[in-house]
């Protein structure tokens, strides 16, 4: 059943009246293949072992399917906005769910590893435009005073999909096989195909780029520098970083490529991405809050199910039951929040969200080896409620100040660095995880000095116990060193996760002064609105 009003945002001319869709119609359109496309993120996860031995690969050559994705897809987020000009937003996003449509399906059928990249890599080509065109579409479609409302649906489809990806990933992976974590994005797409090409239209502002004016080098350099970070990120901590000359190379190309790239489009007249949006204090403040808020909930996921697998004893299933705790206080948060910030100063929700995530995380830090399940649940949930306090507030403050026919631009620029957060996120944790569990070690051996009394007392201890003391008396004493030293590796774990999580609150407890600077959106009547 639909409603009609004028034509107004993205969906016909301000002088003419037209019939469009409802708002919330709209909003199905555009979610859900972004939140198939998130999903696709995490999906491969933990079903990589199942194609690792179908496929034939080793471990380290099968995690190349997760990072040609993440790769393709981090260089494509920036250009979609550009993209979107020189062809059309409805015309490329027709295209780009059609390529992830087509290319899920031959991930499917791949035949080997090399085949599952390839189409891995055009998959992230198709999927990487759907994130912040469906926002800017979003942002469009319903009034000012609603865009906190939309924010919540789409926020439900970003944040909560790569939670609940592996879990879906695992289930489908179990009862049918993993070519069916591909197979099941084609009748999503096909549908959202037939959708986007009935209902969504061009606006009337979107400044068509013509194909002689294309900026080659920005084009060149942002693929080759977001490319080689990706990789980076992605792979650094398994290559050791820079003791890899292969890390290093890409380090060093990602550099100077970026450096070069930001050079390049201050001074082009029509550049692929327009930095100079970052002039608006605002929107570059509100960017690095995101940065480091994805940072953190994408560090802390990755460092949960680890810490309740290695030193709880949880499986996946229940460790990931404990993770999906988020998601589920974000699905319920998000639309309360949606309707509250039209009533309360979006700041002060924003405020009171980084307080409320800081917190979950200072939690975090008291976890030792005798933690509950209910108490991971609890950080977990409580988090989920800080995120849909932050996402949504601080996506209507950061980007309310920009200008209708910049708001393409500015949401891929946006996606970009969140995911980028996210990405560096996961890089930061897992090697802050293994420097500190290595110095809490050493700081242990060095105190396992064998005439201390305290020392001799738990060596006595474990040399005691009847089913040491029945290997003799040169095995039980080579036991009880045995079982200290484990004893001590455990401990030094522990610490290092408590140490992360420590670093992780200090991070959000440092961008809540850039708060000050966002501005809160005026909402004003929406003319066409109150016909």
């Amino acid at each position: 059943m639909f409603t009609f009003r004028k034509s107004r945002g993205s969906f016909g001319t301000t002088s003419s009246v037209g019939k469009v869709p409802n708002k919330w119609l709209i909003a199905i359109v555009v979610i859900v293949p972004t939140f198939i496309e998130v999903v696709d993120t995490s999906v491969v996860n933990v079903a990589l072992d199942h194609i690792r031995g179908s496929l034939s690969a080793g471990i380290d050559e099968a995690t190349w399917a997760i990072t040609a994705y993440l790769v393709s897809n981090a260089i494509v987020i920036p250009l979609s906005g550009w993209l979107s000009r020189v062809f059309g937003r409805r015309n490329y996003l027709i295209f780009s769910i059609s390529l992830f449509t087509v290319s899920s399906f031959f991930c499917g059928m791949a035949w080997n590893l090399s085949s599952l990249i390839f189409f891995r890599v055009l998959q992230g080509i198709g999927g990487g435009a759907l994130q912040p065109i469906s926002q800017t579409i979003l942002l469009e479609t319903f009034p000012p005073k609603e865009h906190g409302m939309a924010m919540a649906v789409f926020g439900i489809g970003v944040i909560c999909a790569p939670i609940l990806g592996p879990i879906l990933g695992g289930w489908i992976t179990d009862n049918w096989s993993w070519h069916w974590i591909f197979f099941i994005n084609i009748p999503i797409g096909m549908a959202s195909i037939g959708l986007v090409a009935a209902f969504i239209k061009d606006p009337t502002y979107l400044n068509r780029v013509a194909l002689n004016r294309i900026d080659y080098w920005g084009l060149i350099l942002i693929s080759l520098g977001l490319g080689c970070l990706q990789v980076v990120l992605d792979k650094g901590q398994q290559e050791d970083w820079f003791s890899s000359s292969f890390i290093i190379t890409l380090a060093a190309l990602a550099v100077a490529s970026l450096v070069a790239f930001i050079i390049v489009e201050l001074k082009s007249k029509e550049p692929v991405v327009d930095l100079r949006v970052f002039r608006n204090f605002a929107f570059a403040s509100g960017n690095a809050i995101m940065f480091i808020t994805f940072f953190v909930l994408f560090g802390t996921i990755v460092l949960m199910p680890i810490y309740m697998q290695k030193l709880l004893g949880y499986n996946a299933l229940l460790a990931g039951q404990a993770i999906a705790a988020g998601g589920i206080a974000m699905i319920f948060v998000m639309p309360v929040i949606g309707k509250l910030v039209t009533k309360v100063s979006p700041k002060v929700i924003l405020l009171a969200g980084l307080v409320v995530c800081a917190y979950s995380t200072w939690i975090l830090t008291g976890i030792n080896l005798s933690t509950t399940f209910e108490y991971m649940v609890w950080a977990r949930a409580l988090q989920g409620v800080g995120l849909g306090m932050v996402f949504i507030t601080l996506t209507g403050l950061t980007l309310s100040s920009v200008p209708k026919h910049e708001m393409g631009n500015a949401t891929a620029v946006y996606n970009l660095l969140r995911n980028l957060g996210g990405s560096f996120g996961v890089a930061f944790v897992t090697t802050v995880i293994a420097q500190r569990s290595q110095y809490h070690q050493a700081r242990y051996l060095e105190q396992a000095n064998p005439y201390d009394p305290q020392y001799q007392a738990a060596l006595a201890h474990i040399g005691s116990l009847p089913q040491v003391r029945a290997a003799g008396d040169a095995s039980a004493a080579m036991t009880a060193h045995a079982v200290i030293f484990q004893k001590a590796l455990v401990q030094a774990s522990l610490f290092s996760f408590v140490d992360t999580f420590f670093l992780c609150t200090v991070l959000l407890i440092a961008i809540i002064p850039l708060v000050l600077f966002l501005r809160r959106p005026k909402y004003q009547q929406d003319p066409i609105a109150a016909h």
